[in-house]
């Protein structure tokens, strides 16, 4: 992918139902780098040389060769460094158009796994069938650009969703058989990711899950090491974070999305976490 066609990938969504190109450069990436975006599109991407280290949903991953990488729709990035020459395959489809398949309703299992395990290593053999795959959708756009329809379109991103259920099924087994800790640390952490917005209260989620508050918060610690507290202002602030530098909507329709009774209150909670405030990080 050129220079040209890259900086017209939007930060947080596609203008047309879907884009597909290799060969991003590690400058174009560096784009990314300064702050974290929202992405309303869904972003898969094949990694077949160098290494990208990136934060997805505020957890740190180290993305290398053979690594296949599913990024959701609503999910937030920030590419953290770029190493090594870089080879990279990526597809990426709109809002609208994943909206119109309802694919996430219908594969709602394959979601939750990807959601919680964004990167997943290929042997060698099978990222080769996923890069001829990817090259010729690649000829495939710019051959026919304009001239494919959304039926088409539709079918390809089904094969693509079904396959990468397939690789995932070993995936989702092991999760079935997780300690007690493991598993309500799992539940903990996706319902953090649905309602962080609108709950901050950890005895929310304690009573979503049946057990007491300090139960929850001694295995939360025991399990990742981090607070529960911790853990749901992670996603808030990436979440501020990401809107105040990818969005001109104000710092307090920002402090409202996010369920801060008024800007005072929002304004001291991220200057707590972020060490400045919401204007200060945004004219950063």
């Amino acid at each position: 992918m050129d220079t040209n066609t890259a900086k017209e990938l939007p930060k947080l969504d596609i203008p047309e139902d879907w884009i597909v190109g290799k060969d991003i450069s590690p400058e174009i990436l560096n784009m990314y780098t300064n702050f974290p975006c929202r992405l309303k599109a869904g972003i898969f991407v094949l990694c077949m040389a160098g290494e990208i280290e990136a934060s997805i949903d505020a957890t740190t991953y180290q993305v290398k060769a053979n690594d296949f990488v599913t990024i959701l729709p609503g999910s937030i990035l920030q590419i953290l460094k770029v190493t090594g020459e870089l080879k990279i395959y990526f597809i990426g489809y709109s809002s609208l158009f994943i909206t119109s398949t309802n694919i996430i309703k219908s594969t709602l299992d394959i979601f939750y796994t990807i959601k919680t395990s964004p990167v997943f290593p290929l042997k060698e053999e099978v990222a080769q069938i996923f890069r001829d795959h990817m090259d010729l959708l690649a000829r495939t756009y710019i051959t026919c650009y304009g001239k494919i329809s959304r039926e088409v379109t539709k079918h390809m991103f089904f094969t693509l969703i079904h396959g990468l259920g397939d690789l995932y099924k070993d995936l989702r087994t092991k999760k079935t058989v997780l300690g007690k800790s493991e598993q309500i640390a799992h539940e903990f952490t996706q319902l953090v990711m649905q309602h962080y917005s609108q709950e901050r209260n950890v005895s929310f989620y304690a009573d979503k899950l049946g057990i007491t508050q300090a139960h929850l918060s001694t295995t939360i610690r025991q399990a990742t090491g981090k607070t529960c507290i911790d853990i749901i202002a992670s996603m808030v602030i990436m979440d501020a974070k990401a809107q105040l530098k990818s969005t001109e909507t104000s710092v307090q329709d920002i402090a409202y999305s996010l369920n801060f009774t008024n800007m005072s209150f929002f304004g001291k909670y991220f200057k707590r976490h972020v060490g400045i405030s919401p204007l200060e990080y945004r004219n950063s």
